[in-house]
């Protein structure tokens, strides 16, 4: 470790007297350049920040003026240079640090605007290799973390969002900036150099098949983990009152808040969970789910949302209650009068047809979502555990002809009817807690269990539910999210009226399991893939 230099402590406030401005984002530039100019703040800079300077009418002076070197291969190399570097870093309280500017002709650097190349952007549909290179930065975040690590004397600005009020303040106290926004601005080009080489390390540590390096010997995970995202919101609280919370990411492509309340930190957790479920039924047919505490309380799919809403409304009708609806098709009049006559907390739809908005936002705490299902999220799946965090890749939604990899071991197939019902079934059971089971007819949910410490329990609850709501559960089909430990499961679920089961099969009694099936004549699909969710 590098001890700290023995030093008079800094001052509050310093002046600035000469600024280096460098951005490939010229928002707001023009503004502060001139502001900083009638300062009479001495401005550096390099290629297209001067010439858009000098577009505005602000004096400047170029970088390769105060270097003695032009500007070399393509604009590669042009501030990485101690008459830039030296000046940005030298401590004003060290004699020794001013001796040495004084010996080289280096004049001092009070702040220093740096925004980044475009790495994210350039890179977001896919690109080589040499692309990807082409849009690292080397320059701007040597000069950003020399001015973040000088704090003390410099200021660093990274976001054009800061210019204004950088300027204000320089305007209020005579040029001078505080220790406390110095040091704000410190942090945050600390955080952004941080988030910009994390998605460099993300881009080259991923497949590149363009140089002959195939999926299989790429690395699965990379060697280190980074996350470095945006504060999008504080939210009110946490999992509870006393917990506190906030939204970190950008979900402006995923969905938008339209009407209502902030969403909160469950709400978040089971707007995802909805979002994850409805997205299994993209391209099918007119679906609703109903979810609350991320379970589906019902699923149902039909010719038309109204009679899917009531279909999935059947299968629990006291949970729905401050619940989550929703739908995979604009929600259209009277579907949303249906789902009206209950307190539902949040609606999510991809759109609303005419009018349907103006009729939700009669209540005025609901929150109405508008949502893309065709909207990928994140890469891969995070979680918080002891320790550290897991990470994985995500479940994504099953393929609509994900039956063609499925197996019959059972000595009767599954009509076609019943083929219908296994894959509607496994795309809900995917999206239940296990240990889950799911009973289905006819495009509806009749029973859900979920979250059970055994798989009997699960499926007993779901039976109660359904017979709660008086469902008939004969000729009905059964999913469940792993393989049927022992025969007793298979058995139950008959029992209940299932005549066909999905599972994914694999357990050291799947013989047993099958001569169970076949004994009381029913169909059961092997998936050879389970869908745990913890």
């Amino acid at each position: 470790m590098i001890s700290a230099k023995d030093l008079p402590a800094p001052d509050d406030r310093y002046p600035v007297r000469r600024a280096l401005l460098s951005v490939s984002d010229k928002a707001g530039l023009a503004d502060f350049g001139q502001r900083l100019h009638a300062l009479g703040v001495e401005l550096l800079s390099t290629g297209g920040t001067a010439r858009a300077l000098r577009e505005a009418g602000v004096p400047v002076t170029d970088v390769a003026a105060v270097t003695g070197f032009p500007e070399i291969l393509d604009g590669r190399v042009k501030s990485l240079h101690p008459a830039i570097h030296g000046g940005i870093l030298a401590r004003r309280t060290d004699p020794d640090d001013l001796g040495q500017l004084e010996e080289h002709g280096i004049a001092p650097i009070d702040l220093v605007a740096v925004n980044l190349y475009p790495f994210r952007e350039a890179t977001a549909g896919g690109a080589t290799d040499a692309v990807a290179a082409e849009n690292v930065d080397i320059g701007g975040p040597g000069m950003l973390r020399a001015a973040a690590k000088n704090f003390a004397f410099v200021a660093a600005i990274v976001d054009p969002a800061d210019y204004d009020a950088v300027a204000d303040e320089l305007e209020a106290h005579d040029g001078t900036l505080s220790m406390a926004t110095r040091r704000r601005l410190a942090a945050k080009g600390f955080a952004h150099t941080a988030d910009y080489d994390a998605a460099i390390a993300a881009f080259f540590a991923g497949d590149s098949p363009h140089l002959g390096i195939e999926a299989d010997e790429a690395e699965a995970m990379p060697e280190r983990f980074a996350v470095d995202l945006p504060k999008a919101d504080d939210l009110r609280y946490g999992e509870n009152p006393h917990q506190r919370a906030a939204l970190y990411g950008d979900a402006s492509g995923i969905y938008e808040v339209l009407h209502g309340k902030a969403l909160s930190f469950n709400n978040l957790i089971d707007l995802t969970a909805a979002l994850d479920l409805v997205k299994e039924f993209a391209g099918g047919p007119p679906t609703v789910a109903i979810l609350k505490h991320t379970n589906p309380c019902g699923v149902g799919q039909a010719d038309g949302l109204e009679t899917a809403y009531h279909k999935a409304f059947a299968t629990d009708r006291q949970s729905p209650f401050g619940g989550i609806v929703v739908v995979n098709r604009p929600l259209d009049q009277a579907t949303a009068e249906a789902i009206d006559a209950v307190f539902t907390e949040i609606i999510i739809a991809p759109d609303f047809e005419d009018g349907v908005l103006d009729f939700l936002q009669q209540k005025k705490n609901r929150r109405l979502v508008s949502a893309d299902l065709a909207a990928s999220g994140d890469g891969r799946n995070v979680r918080t555990v002891s320790g550290g965090l897991l990470v994985q890749d995500p479940d994504a939604p099953l393929a609509a002809d994900v039956r063609d990899g499925w197996t019959v071991p059972t000595e009767r197939q599954p009509t076609e009817r019943e083929w219908a019902d296994l894959d509607f079934a496994w795309r809900v059971c995917k999206h239940v807690k296990s240990n889950a089971i799911v009973y289905a007819r006819d495009g509806a949910t009749l029973g859900i269990g979920a979250g059970q410490m055994s798989r009997i329990d699960a499926s007993e609850i779901a039976v109660a539910k359904g017979a709660k709501s008086e469902l008939d559960f004969a000729g009905c089909v059964v999913a469940s999210d792993a393989f049927f430990p022992f025969a007793d499961g298979l058995e139950a679920a008959a029992e209940a009226g299932a005549t066909a089961a999905v599972q994914p099969g694999g357990s050291v009694r799947d013989d047993e399991v099958i001569a169970a099936a076949d004994a009381r004549g029913v169909a059961m699909a092997f998936t050879g893939r389970r869908h745990f969710r913890h």
